[in-house]
């Protein structure tokens, strides 16, 4: 294995950036990027800590972010597994990565910065839905907002090759490898409904 060690061994490997690479990074939301991020109901929160990294879904049937300023994004903590790995880490680190996406788009939106948890109750009623809010918001100030090329996207043809999820193992499945006697038929029979009553 050639293992590439240093940063000029990369750079030589690799070359230069492409223009449009390198001007395309700001520290706040342009017209464009704040338009491309408000039709976004999905991304992907990266965040670190003492244990590493941490990798988390986040969507809503909205916006899955509320810009607050051209550096400021609101985004809602709606109920979950309750493990609360992306919020320990940003109590005990704060740098955050986001992707967004937007189903048909061949680009995506990345934005890097650092974060704060409020349980403000003012903040966290401008996200009710009919009764509920979040437990706490994450508040994310920008460092840096830039599209990403289609490339990966038209790679893999997320949005062009249909259904992609025959055969694929049910989360009742994946319990049941890790603990013997899991009733994974019972976990993903009872789900659905379980999922309709703690959505929000």
């Amino acid at each position: 294995m050639t293992e590439i060690a240093s940063i000029d061994e990369l750079e030589r490997h690799y070359g230069s950036a492409g223009e449009a690479s390198i001007i395309k990074v700001t520290d706040h939301l342009t017209p464009s990027y704040s338009k491309w991020i408000a039709k976004s109901k999905f991304c992907v929160l990266i965040t670190v800590g003492k244990d590493g990294t941490d990798g988390s879904p986040r969507g809503d049937d909205g916006p899955v972010v509320v810009q607050k300023d051209a550096q400021t994004l609101w985004m809602p903590d709606w109920r979950g597994n309750n493990r609360l790995d992306s919020l320990r880490n940003i109590v005990t680190d704060g740098r955050v990565s986001l992707m967004f996406l937007v189903a048909g788009s061949k680009n995506a939106v990345r934005v890097n910065g650092t974060a704060t948890l409020s349980a403000d109750p003012k903040i966290r009623a401008t996200f009710d839905r009919r009764g509920t809010q979040p437990a706490t918001v994450i508040i994310v100030k920008i460092a840096e907002v830039y599209s990403q090329c289609g490339r990966a996207i038209l790679r893999s043809g997320i949005w062009t090759d249909g259904d992609q999820s025959n055969g694929l193992p049910t989360v009742g499945d994946m319990l049941k490898d890790v603990k013997d006697g899991f009733d994974g038929e019972e976990y993903d029979a009872a789900w659905g409904e379980r999922a309709k009553s703690t959505m929000w």
